[in-house]
């Protein structure tokens, strides 16, 4: 039996020894595929992707407060370490160590407006001492504002998984891709994953104001996030799988998979206003048939292997209907209004490579059926009951890192909320603009006919 493309559910078989994820440290399986084969291929992969959150300037200023030095500069640390943050989500020479840097020092000093220091269940008293704005992936540049500490957690935490999509994105559409840039996408969008994963879990609920309808933070589209970085994750496994020429009935099964997992997320995102959302779904729609165009292609591969030749031409006709549906659905998405990039991805050569493989396969169990099999072409597809034992991806598990050493009891006590200013004007003003991020990469690739961002 071939070596499997991916472990399941195994993080350590796509990560080099002693790999750190934010805290948690993994070792290397030695996977024979990855240790004997040594390859550089084109990358053929093409992801939508939704703009990054924006957010106001926060300064961290708290005059007459802050009443010691300590306490002053913890204050000075969270600005700057904020800023650079938010610098670093837009700088394409951002890598994931060094946004791992960035996000462990500022998350590590906002718990401190968030956690109790005595491990009690008491509640920190810094808490709502600042107003937070944040904009929504979907909805435009007019931001949701909470004074809330964990608004702030969840969003930036929810840009940094963003962040790791669109790091992914970029990698993915390189012209020559290495095997450890191959880890490094699938690993990123694990990590992704990971990170909504929890922030849906375990602080979501925890936020006072209740997350409006259709927003970033509200279940169906952080279902949504997950499911599509998981889709994503596949979709490298099932290229590897064919580079390395695996099983076709494995890739067939991973391809199936991956097919409904963008169903799934599509279904999660239909009762969203089409206006919003509309574009988004044109992507999943679209990945859904490409992928079961795959999956009746090498399903076809398998029945010809298997003699059943009249069946594997049912299958690849079939595998032809859904390709030409997943041709239509990219003029629609290149044709949809939306938040999201401007791309025409028939035009790329993950489209292309596929429309060319069902011809020649198709073709091929027609010649045989001519010369060899004189088979009958049943009027059914066959069913596609297929479970892929291998390559399945799951989220990499997440946390926040600890509390920073900065936060002692001393420099706790020595913010005194009451000498606030009474006219506080800290208040939400949820009709402001707040600037979008420039994000990097906006132009499309003129060899793919795609824009990465």
């Amino acid at each position: 039996m071939p070596p499997v493309p991916f472990l399941p559910g195994s993080l350590s078989a796509t990560l080099p020894p002693a790999w750190s994820i934010h805290g948690v440290v993994v070792t290397e399986v030695q996977d024979p595929i990855w240790r004997k084969q040594h390859y550089r291929k084109k990358m053929t992969h093409w992801f939508h992707r939704n703009p990054l959150k924006a957010t106001a300037p926060v300064s961290f200023n708290y005059y007459g407060v802050a009443t010691t030095p300590a306490a002053a500069k913890v204050c000075n640390d969270l600005r700057l370490s904020r800023t650079r943050l938010l610098e670093l989500f837009t700088d394409s020479s951002c890598n994931p160590e060094m946004m791992k840097n960035a996000t462990d020092l500022y998350f590590s000093l906002l718990q401190g407006f968030i956690l109790s220091l005595d491990d009690s269940s008491q509640e920190c008293k810094l808490r709502y001492i600042q107003n937070f704005k944040w904009t929504d992936t979907l909805q435009g540049q007019v931001p949701s504002a909470q004074q809330d500490a964990v608004f702030e957690l969840v969003s930036m935490g929810f840009n940094v998984a963003l962040w790791y999509t669109k790091y992914a994105s970029r990698l993915a559409g390189k012209e020559d891709i290495t095997e450890d840039e191959a880890k490094d996408v699938h690993r990123s969008l694990k990590i992704a994953a990971g990170i909504f994963k929890h922030l849906k879990e375990s602080h979501i609920p925890k936020l006072i104001t209740p997350v409006e309808k259709g927003r970033d933070l509200e279940a169906r589209l952080i279902d949504s996030y997950i499911i599509q970085c998981q889709a994503e994750a596949q979709e490298v496994t099932i290229a590897r799988a064919i580079e390395l020429k695996h099983n076709p009935g494995l890739i067939a099964a991973l391809a199936y998979e991956t097919a409904n997992f963008y169903q799934k997320a599509d279904q999660t995102l239909s009762s969203l206003d089409p206006t919003y959302a509309g574009k988004w779904r044109k992507y999943l729609n679209l990945k859904t048939c490409f992928y079961m165009a795959y999956a009746y292609c090498y399903h076809g591969q398998t029945l010809l292997a298997s003699d059943k030749c009249g069946e594997a031409i049912r299958s690849l006709q079939e595998s032809e209907k859904f390709f030409a549906k997943a041709e239509a659905l990219c003029k629609e998405y290149g044709e949809t209004k939306g938040p999201g990039t401007t791309a025409k991805p028939s035009g790329h050569l993950f489209f292309r490579k596929l429309g060319s493989l069902i011809k020649n396969t198709l073709e091929k169990c027609q010649r045989e059926n001519g010369f060899i099999y004189f088979q009958k072409v049943p009027a059914e597809a066959p069913q596609l009951e297929l479970k892929a034992n291998y390559g399945l991806v799951e989220p990499v598990p997440f946390e926040f890192p600890a509390l920073n050493a900065h936060w002692t009891p001393e420099t706790l006590a020595a913010f005194d909320l009451t000498k606030r200013p009474k006219d506080d004007t800290a208040k939400p003003k949820p009709d402001e603009e707040v600037k979008p991020l420039k994000e990097p990469d906006i132009k499309p690739q003129k060899d793919t006919g795609c824009q990465i961002s």
